[in-house]
């Protein structure tokens, strides 16, 4: 059953405010443990949290305003605002792999005493353990609802997840180290575990800038999904004669598909405006929420397939068509 759009803003909301609230307290948890140990990394995974306390609340902040309607100022609604708000999140992401990278290396150049691993253990084991919560709620909901934001903000956590067991691995060699091997000087493992964490990062914050960024730029739709309306507008041929200048684009979890149909000139209009309005509903059963815009031209052909009838299509046209008919057997 699909969420009516006021429940799915409702659980964007949620998810979201829960993400800021876990963010918070892991911030200050790790920042307190990470200095009173030394560890570089459990302060580099302190800053990671931060970056993911600010995008967290970008966040917030983008599925709240992309969830209200399209008003006098904004006629194609705010969905655009996740897609602002999960690229300024990537790019944040790039900052603190970089401010990690530096501060792992001086730590390397000037190695410091690291006293008490145990308890970078203990705060990477309750970080690991919050955030797979979390990202799960985050995933799902972000998929229910096809929230840029959502989905940009689990990633983080995902990330955060991964780069939280490698600072425990880290800190428990460490700590198995000076348990076992007290003479043998295992400090540099700290920093290492500090740049591998940030290379991590990197990874997924050009993932995340990619994804996010594209739909500002007005990427059309993958290719399955442009299979997909195509396929919709086939299925109701032969009343509609020929379809062309297909343009699709996103902007956060809002489709838009504007084209083209060719019905009998004859069609009076009332009856071609009820063949747009069953395209759309069509469409919109399938990808909820988009917008569909269609301009209606007269085919004076009475053949009933397009594929044999020139209706003003080019060749290329003809041959799309002719393959989308053939595609969903007519």
């Amino acid at each position: 059953m699909q969420l009516d759009l006021a429940e799915k803003n409702r659980q964007k909301s949620r998810v979201a405010l829960l993400s800021v609230i876990s963010n918070a307290t892991l911030v200050l948890l790790k920042l307190a443990v990470g200095t009173a140990i030394g560890s570089v990394s459990v302060i580099s995974e302190a800053i990671h949290s931060c970056v993911d306390l600010l995008a967290a609340t970008i966040a917030l902040l983008a599925v709240r305003k992309s969830g209200k309607p399209a008003d006098e100022g904004h006629p194609f609604g705010h969905g655009k605002v996740e897609n602002i708000s999960g690229t300024i999140e990537a790019l944040l992401i790039f900052l603190a792999a970089g401010w990690i990278i530096f501060e792992a290396i001086e730590k390397l150049r000037y190695p410091e005493p690291m006293d008490d691993a145990w308890l970078g253990i203990a705060v990477m084991l309750i970080s690991v353990i919050a955030n797979i919560i979390v990202s799960r709620n985050l995933f799902r909901v972000g998929k229910e609802t096809d929230s840029i934001a959502l989905m940009a903000d689990a990633w983080h956590l995902r990330t955060d997840i991964y780069t939280s067991l490698g600072v425990f691995g880290g800190l428990a060699v460490i700590f198995s180290g000076e348990l076992i091997i007290p003479d043998v000087d295992l400090r540099w493992v700290d920093p290492v575990a500090a740049i591998a964490v940030a290379l991590l990062i990197a990874k997924a914050a050009y993932r995340l800038t990619v994804e996010s960024a594209r739909d500002l730029v007005d990427v059309g739709l993958p290719p399955e999904e442009v299979e997909d309306i195509r396929r919709h507008i086939s299925a109701f041929a032969p009343t509609i004669r020929g379809f062309h200048r297909l343009r699709t684009r996103k902007a956060g979890s809002s489709r838009f598909a504007e084209f083209h149909i060719r019905v009998d000139a004859s069609m009076s209009v009332d009856e071609s405006h009820r063949i747009t309005d069953m395209v759309a509903d069509s469409i919109k059963q399938h990808y909820p929420g988009t917008t569909v815009t269609i301009h209606i031209e007269p085919c004076n052909c009475a053949l009933s397939k397009e594929g044999s009838c020139g209706c003003l299509l080019s060749d290329q046209e003809k041959r799309e068509l002719t393959l989308d008919n053939t595609r969903v057997g007519l």
